[in-house]
């Protein structure tokens, strides 16, 4: 191998790791996401769930790793946040934003899965005490539709999202897709937000789009109704965006 073929091998790698999520100085240990999902102290609910959500290919391509603090936007009865809080270790840390209390999060709470995880109840637009810097992922899923018709400053939730995080954090956003055209319109109605929208109101916060995901995509869903009344898989987008070192 010549030199110049060499360097461009190793920069080639180099520059896989850091869109899988490990930067300079990390070693890049693969994490088991199969073992997390296999665990045998998971609920049958939240296996049923694991086919909806396709959550192999979830956490593979949000990428949480051991020892890191994520946060959960919009962490509902908690399905997300116990996935990512099971990956990333009793080492880890995980905050789970929602703006009001829940139910189903609060039954959940109790198992030793959440031992890592702080429930935060707080607006969407302001959701994490100042104190809290320096994150090293925030997942936000299926919940960033609801946003476009609450009272809620999206422009300040992304500058809050970006600010928390650690220079080279990741932003993953899943949402179901609305017709090309619609933008943030239908978010009440159809529960669908346009992916181009999404991104050009991330973006505008600084961060930068690195990666989208097909494994949630369904093209036979015309994307006209509800998506509680579709009667079919959803169509799906998941993106993920990255905090300029």
């Amino acid at each position: 191998m010549t030199r110049s073929i060499f360097f461009r091998t190793a920069l080639a790698c180099l520059a896989g790791l850091a869109l899988a999520g490990f930067l300079p100085g990390q070693i890049a240990h693969a994490q088991d996401y199969a073992a997390v999902l296999a665990s045998p102290d998971r609920s049958d609910a939240d296996r049923a769930n694991d086919k909806k959500r396709h959550a192999l290919e979830l956490l593979a391509f949000s990428g949480p790793k051991t020892g890191w603090r994520v946060l959960d936007m919009g962490a509902g009865g908690g399905y997300s946040t116990e996935l990512v809080a099971r990956a990333v270790g009793p080492g880890g840390k995980v905050f789970a934003q929602n703006d009001k209390d829940s139910e189903r999060f609060a039954a959940r709470r109790p198992s030793p899965a959440m031992a890592n995880v702080e429930p935060l109840v707080r607006p969407f637009d302001d959701p994490l005490p100042a104190n809290v810097t320096g994150l090293d992922l925030i997942t936000f899923f299926f919940a960033y539709h609801d946003t476009t018709f609450m009272a809620v400053d999206r422009a300040k939730m992304n500058k809050a999202m970006f600010d928390a995080l650690k220079p080279g954090g990741f932003l993953v956003i899943a949402d179901h897709s609305a017709l090309p055209g619609e933008g943030t319109s239908v978010g009440k109605t159809t529960h669908r937000i346009e992916e181009s929208a999404l991104v050009a109101e991330v973006v505008a916060a600084g961060f930068k789009h690195v990666g989208t995901g097909d494994f949630l995509r369904n093209p036979e869903d015309p994307r006209t109704v509800s998506v509680h009344r579709s009667g079919m898989a959803n169509d799906e987008f998941i993106l993920r965006f990255q905090k300029p070192l």
